[in-house]
C-alpha cells in the first residue's frame, strides 16, 4: 500500500495546473525538437537550464524531462517522412520507416511509432515507480568508497559507449574532470587552476559548459549542410493498422519494451543503445528476413519501443544513485543541483514530492504525447521546411540571455563563446562531448568522495577493495577496461558506430 500513497503523492504534484502547463509545454518543445533535425534534447535543455531556476523544483524537472521523451517521439516523424532522423535514437527507426512511407504506408508507421512509443513509455513509468525505491535503499549503503567507485564505473562506461575512437572518449573525460577541478579546494577553499582570475575562484559554471557545447557548438554545424527538405505527406486517416499489422507489430513492442528498459539503466546507455540493439534483435529473430531494410513494421515498432522505454529507465540511476547515465542525464542532474537538491538515495526521503511528482508526470506526459503527435503530423511536416539558419539566431541569443541570467556577468559571455569554439572543435575531430560533461559533474564528487574515503581510512587506499560493494564496483570496472583494450572489441565497437 506504500507504493501507492506514494503515487497519489505523485498525481497530486502532477495534476497542479502549472505542473500540467510545463509538463504539456515539455512534450511540446521535445517534439519540435524531436522533428527539427540538429537540436536534439541535449542541447535544448542546455540553452533552458538558466530559465528554469525561476520555476519549483517539481516543475522545473517536469518541463526538462518532457523534453527528452519527447524528442524520442518527434525524431520518429523526419526518420519516416524524411529519411532524416530528428533524433539519434531514431536512426534505426529510418531504415525501414522511410521505406514503409515510400510505399504510401507513412500514416501506419506513424502510428506504429507512436503506440510502440506510448506502450513503452508507460511500462517503462511502472518499472520506475516499482523497482526505484528498492535501488535507492541500496544506495543508502554506499559510503565515500563505494560513490568513489560507482562513479569510476559510470566514467569508463560512458567511454565505451561513446561516439569516435576510445582514446578521444577516455580524453575527453579527463579534460571534463581538470575543468571541473577550477574553483576552490573543497577541503582548503585555496583557489587552483584560475589562472590568476577571480572570476574563476567558483569554478565554471556548468550550465555555460552545457550550453556551449550542445546549445552552439553541436548545432552550429548543421549550418554547414546544405539544405534540401521533401517529406512524405501522412493523412490523418492513413493511419489505423490493419489486423495484420497489429498482428506483427504486437511482439517486437513487448521485445523493444524489455530491451530498453534494461539498457536504459546502464550508465552510457539510454535510448540510442536500446534502439540499435531492439532492432538487431529483431532482425535475428524475424521470419522471413529479407523484409528488414525493404519497409518492415517490425523494423519501425522495436527500436521506437525500446528508444522510449530507455529514455524513462535512463532516469532511475539518476533518481536513485545520483550517477547520470548519459548527457542529458547529466543535465538533469546539473538542474538538480542548480535546485539546490542532492540527486542519489536520499532523494526519495529528502523531496518525495519531487520523486513521485516527475515519475507520475511521465505517465501525464505520455498521453499528451500520443495525442498530440499524430493529428498534429501535418504541423510538424510543415515545420520540416523551416531553414535552420532561421533558427540558430535564437539559440544564440537565448544561450546569451541564459548565461547573462545566470551572474549578470560578461566574463561568462567569453566562457560561453570559448565553450563554442572549443564544442564546434570537437565536433570537426569527432569528440564527443558526453564524456566531457559526465566528467565535469563527476570529478568534483569523485575527488570529495576520494578524499572523504582516505580521511576515513587515515590514509589507507585498501578501503576501497575492504569494502564488499566498492571492491564489486571497481571489480567490474577493470573488466570494462580489459574488455575495452581488447582489439576485437574496439574493432566491433567502431563497425557498430559506422553501422
Amino acid at each position: 500500500m506504500e507504493i501507492f500513497s506514494a503515487l497519489l503523492l505523485g498525481l497530486d504534484q502532477a495534476v497542479m495546473p502549472v505542473n500540467l502547463l510545463w509538463c504539456f509545454v515539455g512534450v511540446l518543445l521535445g517534439t519540435l525538437v524531436g522533428v527539427l533535425p540538429g537540436l536534439g534534447p541535449a542541447a535544448t535543455m542546455a540553452i533552458l537550464l538558466p530559465f528554469t531556476m525561476g520555476l519549483a523544483p517539481v516543475t522545473a524537472l517536469i518541463m526538462l524531462a518532457g523534453i527528452y521523451y519527447g524528442a524520442q517521439y518527434g525524431g520518429s516523424t523526419t526518420a519516416i517522412l524524411l529519411n532524416l532522423p530528428g533524433e539519434t535514437s531514431s536512426v534505426v527507426t529510418a531504415i525501414d520507416g522511410y521505406k514503409m512511407a515510400r510505399k504510401g504506408r507513412a500514416g501506419v508507421a506513424l502510428a506504429t511509432a507512436a503506440i510502440g512509443s506510448f506502450f513503452a513509455g508507460t511500462v517503462a513509468t511502472l518499472l520506475l515507480a516499482l523497482f526505484a525505491p528498492s535501488l535507492a535503499e541500496v544506495g543508502l549503503k554506499f559510503g565515500p568508497a563505494e560513490n568513489f567507485s560507482l562513479m569510476v564505473l559510470g566514467l569508463l562506461a560512458s567511454v565505451v559507449l561513446a561516439r569516435g575512437s576510445l582514446p578521444k572518449a577516455l580524453a575527453m573525460v579527463f579534460v571534463g574532470i581538470l575543468i571541473g577541478l577550477i574553483g576552490q579546494d573543497v577541503q582548503t577553499a585555496e583557489p587552483r587552476f584560475t589562472l590568476g582570475l577571480d572570476e574563476m575562484t567558483g569554478g565554471i559554471n556548468f550550465v555555460i559548459v552545457a550550453m556551449g557545447l550542445f546549445g552552439i557548438g553541436e548545432v552550429v554545424k548543421d549550418l554547414e549542410h546544405a539544405e534540401s527538405r521533401s517529406a512524405i505527406s501522412a493523412p490523418f486517416m492513413s493511419m489505423f493498422p490493419t489486423r495484420e499489422d497489429w498482428r506483427r507489430m504486437v511482439p517486437p513492442i513487448l521485445r523493444g519494451t524489455g530491451i530498453g528498459a534494461v539498457l536504459g539503466l546502464l550508465p552510457g546507455g539510454g535510448a540510442l543503445l536500446a534502439a540499435f540493439a531492439a532492432y538487431a534483435i529483431e532482425k535475428r529473430v524475424a521470419k522471413p528476413k529479407e523484409g528488414f531494410g525493404n519497409g518492415a513494421i517490425e523494423g519501425v515498432a522495436a527500436p521506437e519501443s525500446a528508444n522510449n522505454a530507455g529514455a524513462q529507465t535512463s532516469f532511475v540511476p539518476l533518481l536513485t544513485l545520483g550517477l547520470p547515465a548519459n548527457a542529458v542525464m547529466a543535465l538533469m542532474f546539473g538542474a538538480l543541483i542548480m535546485q539546490g537538491i542532492a540527486p542519489g538515495p536520499t532523494l526519495i526521503s529528502d523531496h518525495p514530492k519531487v520523486f513521485w511528482g516527475v515519475i507520475v508526470s511521465m505517465w501525464v506526459g505520455n498521453l499528451m504525447l500520443l495525442v498530440l503527435n499524430l493529428p498534429l503530423i501535418g504541423i510538424w511536416t510543415k515545420l520540416l521546411t523551416l531553414p535552420f539558419r532561421y533558427l540558430y539566431p535564437a539559440i544564440l541569443v537565448f544561450c546569451a540571455i541564459g548565461t547573462l541570467s545566470l551572474n549578470n556577468s560578461v566574463f561568462d559571455l567569453w566562457l560561453l563563446a570559448a565553450f563554442s569554439i572549443a564544442g564546434y572543435i570537437f565536433v570537426k575531430l569527432d569528440c564527443d562531448a558526453a564524456p566531457l560533461v559526465m566528467g565535469l559533474l563527476l570529478g568534483p564528487m569523485m575527488e570529495e568522495n576520494f578524499r572523504r574515503a582516505m580521511f576515513l581510512s587515515r590514509g589507507k587506499v585498501s578501503i576501497f577493495v575492504d569494502r564488499p560493494i566498492s571492491a564489486g564496483l571497481l571489480i567490474v570496472a577493470v573488466l570494462v577496461l580489459v574488455v575495452v583494450i581488447m582489439p576485437r572489441f574496439r574493432a566491433t565497437r567502431e563497425e557498430a558506430f559506422q553501422e
